[in-house]
Formats: structure tokens, C-alpha cells, sequence
């Protein structure tokens, strides 16, 4: 029976310090790889917000169809544009009064247009792809919104990118998934979603840390 009962004492030490062990490692572990995926996931929202904002410089507002701001890419071009101070004399003042007096206005020249594709992607057609998040073969897509909101009596245009976490990390501890979803800190991307933009305010943030706004794509 002594034999036995330290055998059994062996086997239930043996339990406590692995599930010791595995309580400490696993989210070790789980921090890797969520630091490992969100990188892609980052730098494909990063693409999105820099077509977006080329949308709205070129059209004035945000595209909420990926399909469209592709096709955008393809085949817009920026103005490129030149700002020059200038004065001329106000002739109905001199008229008036018999004073010159000369009005300062600023000129815009065109100079030329240059493609949208080329500033923002060069020789790279990875914008093909920005609307499928990492990690899931093509199978699932950013969700994208773009519209207007209200401020001080003007519409702004808005729009947001985003995906949930729980997609991203679907493989993992379904305890640690949910307590990513639910974390809120200075030092990490906080709620359910990683995303860029909003459809509640003006904001073209992503709302990851500072740590990974200089992931390389």
C-alpha cells in the first residue's frame, strides 16, 4: 500500500506542476502567436486606410466596396498642383477711392497627374488583395463600411475596416480568445476587433499600439 500510495502521490505531483507549468506557458505561447498574426492583419488595414485616404483626396469621400476602390487603384491618378501667392490691383477701389490698394490671392497651377497605384504600391499588386485578412485563404474578408456623419452642421465622410480578433485566433485557447476580446491596454489592440477608421467619428487611427506602427510589409 506505501508503494501505491506514493506512486499515486508521484502521479498527482507530476499533474499539478505540468498544469502549473501549462498555465504559465500557455499564454506565453498565445501571445506569440497572436503578436505573429496581427502583424499581417496591420499592415493589410494600413493599405486599406492609404487607398482610402486617396479615395477621398481624389473623390471627396471613402469607398465602401472593395471591389470599387480596387478598380480605383487601377485607374486614378492625383493632380499634381502648385501653390503660388500673387497681388493684384483692386481697380474699383482705385476708382472709388484714388488709392491703389492690392489684393493678396493664392494661384493653383496643375502641373501634371501621376497614378495612384504607382505613389501608393510602386511595383506591387498586394492592394489585389487587401480585403481578405491573413491567415484564412482567401476565405474571409475585412468588414468595410464608408458613409457621412453629421458635425456642426456638416456631413464629414467616415469609414472603417475591421475584424474580429476571434477570427484571427480561432484556433486558439477559446478562454484566452475571449479575454483578448475583452482587453483593454495602452501596451495592445484593445477590444473585439482590430480595425482602422470609424463610422462614429473622424478617425483614420488603426487602434493598435505604437508597437506594431512600424511593422514592415
Amino acid at each position: 500500500m506505501k508503494v501505491i500510495l506514493q506512486i499515486v502521490l508521484w502521479i498527482v505531483i507530476v499533474f499539478l506542476g505540468y498544469e502549473i507549468y501549462d498555465s504559465i506557458q500557455a499564454p506565453i505561447q498565445f501571445n506569440k502567436v497572436k503578436k505573429e498574426r496581427y502583424i499581417p492583419v496591420i499592415n493589410r488595414l494600413k493599405d486599406i486606410r492609404e487607398s482610402e485616404l486617396a479615395h477621398k483626396e481624389v473623390t471627396g469621400r471613402y469607398e465602401g466596396n472593395f471591389d470599387s476602390l480596387v478598380r480605383f487603384i487601377d485607374t486614378a491618378q492625383f493632380v499634381i498642383t502648385q501653390r503660388r501667392d500673387t497681388s493684384y490691383l483692386d481697380k474699383e477701389f482705385k476708382r472709388n477711392y484714388g488709392v491703389d490698394k492690392y489684393i493678396q490671392d493664392v494661384i493653383v497651377d496643375t502641373l501634371g497627374h501621376r497614378s495612384v497605384k504607382d505613389s501608393l504600391f510602386k511595383n506591387s499588386d498586394r492592394y489585389k488583395n487587401m480585403m481578405y485578412v491573413p491567415g484564412t485563404d482567401k476565405k474571409v474578408k475585412f468588414e468595410l463600411q464608408a458613409d457621412s456623419i453629421k458635425r456642426n452642421d456638416e456631413y464629414l465622410p467616415v469609414f472603417e475596416a475591421k475584424v474580429d480578433k476571434a477570427i484571427i485566433l480561432k484556433d486558439q485557447d477559446k478562454n484566452l480568445v475571449e479575454r483578448e476580446r475583452k482587453i483593454k491596454s495602452v501596451d495592445d489592440v484593445n477590444g473585439k476587433y482590430i480595425k482602422v477608421g470609424s463610422m462614429n467619428k473622424v478617425n483614420d487611427n488603426g487602434n493598435w499600439p505604437k508597437k506594431y506602427a512600424e511593422t514592415k510589409k
